[in-house]
């Protein structure tokens, strides 16, 4: 986990981005904008979502090209994991199709710009790896 230190501003600047969309889509669903708290939850999973995905970006294989590597990655965790617990969340809260798209699409664009500034900024990967 000493990569999150040594990318702390990647992954915080991936962070903050991650936040703004999130307000700018709660806000363009017409949903009113979160308290504190929520927000801080928020900041946190974001936080831990552009860690991850900054991870995926370290252990990457060079060969394929860091930019087919950086979007893959996203779409990859997006898919394998974000998209199966949006389905499961929403099904067992019985939300409809809609909400349940929307919600998988907020966040694809989420980690789809987080990988992007992750890879502008550019990751350093931790000693002997």
């Amino acid at each position: 986990m000493i990569y999150i230190l040594i990318n702390l501003v990647p992954i915080a600047a991936a962070t903050l981005l991650g936040l703004g969309i999130g307000l700018v889509w709660l806000r363009a669903s017409g949903v009113l904008l979160p308290g504190l708290p929520s927000l801080l939850g928020a900041a946190l999973a974001e936080f831990w979502l552009a860690a991850i995905l900054a991870g995926a970006l370290i252990l990457a294989p060079e060969e394929a090209g860091a930019w087919v590597m950086a979007v893959g990655s996203a779409v990859v965790i997006w898919a394998g994991f974000v998209v199966p617990v949006i389905a499961v969340t929403f099904i067992a809260l019985r939300l409809s199709a809609r909400q349940t798209l929307g919600a998988a699409l907020h966040w694809l664009v989420v980690m789809l710009a987080q990988a992007v500034v992750l890879q502008a900024i550019g990751l350093t990967p931790p000693p002997g790896a």
